[in-house]
């Protein structure tokens, strides 16, 4: 259904996320995939979805040289935590110290996303809330060890056996925890056709 209306436009996905990819697939428009290389750092002073805007900017603005047809997409996840950014985990400690710390507690998963084209930018975001029950060490060790989280922000995936055990409530989208708020990227590319 898009696809048709975005046949002149030239989408372009600046991210190497497998999930991004698979969702901007089932989206069924055509795009192209062009990573740079961003040092992903922010000032210190920046909270919750103010980090992830400004680092989905960031990525947007190392690609300068976009014609008209161009609509580039970036995006950014942190897992937002008692006042405090969970990225990706430095290393299994990391990992299984960040799991620890939200057992039992909820947190909130920001996502922002950039649309650049060659006069403006553009960027939204979504915030789900996810409450994680009680997780023993136990699990938390299997889980690190049998499905190596460590290239997500906040050490786990919600659509992994850790989602599936540990997860009891969401607030929000779900597809943003994934790792994309896919409803509101698509509305925002409807946007682009008008």
């Amino acid at each position: 259904m898009l696809r048709e209306k975005l046949q002149h436009k030239n989408i372009i996905l600046a991210s190497g996320s497998p999930r991004r990819q698979q969702y901007f697939k089932e989206l069924d428009i055509d795009f192209s995939i062009q990573l740079k290389e961003i040092e992903e750092i922010y000032p210190n002073h920046l909270k919750a979805e103010e980090i992830t805007n400004f680092l989905a900017e960031l990525k947007a603005n190392a690609f300068n040289d976009l014609n008209e047809k161009d609509i580039l997409i970036t995006s950014d996840t942190i897992v937002w935590h008692e006042n405090k950014a969970l990225g990706k985990p430095k290393d299994y400690q990391d990992a299984f110290a960040m799991l620890q710390s939200m057992s039992g507690k909820t947190h909130e998963v920001i996502t922002s996303v950039s649309f650049k084209t060659n006069v403006k930018l553009e960027t939204i975001f979504e915030v789900t809330k996810v409450t994680f029950k009680k997780l023993s060490d136990a699990a938390i060790t299997y889980y690190l060890d049998n499905y190596k989280p460590f290239d997500k922000a906040g050490s786990y995936g919600i659509q992994e056996w850790i989602g599936l055990i540990g997860i009891s409530n969401i607030e929000g989208s779900y597809a943003n925890v994934v790792g994309m708020p896919v409803d509101k990227v698509y509305d925002k590319l409807v946007e682009f056709t008008l």
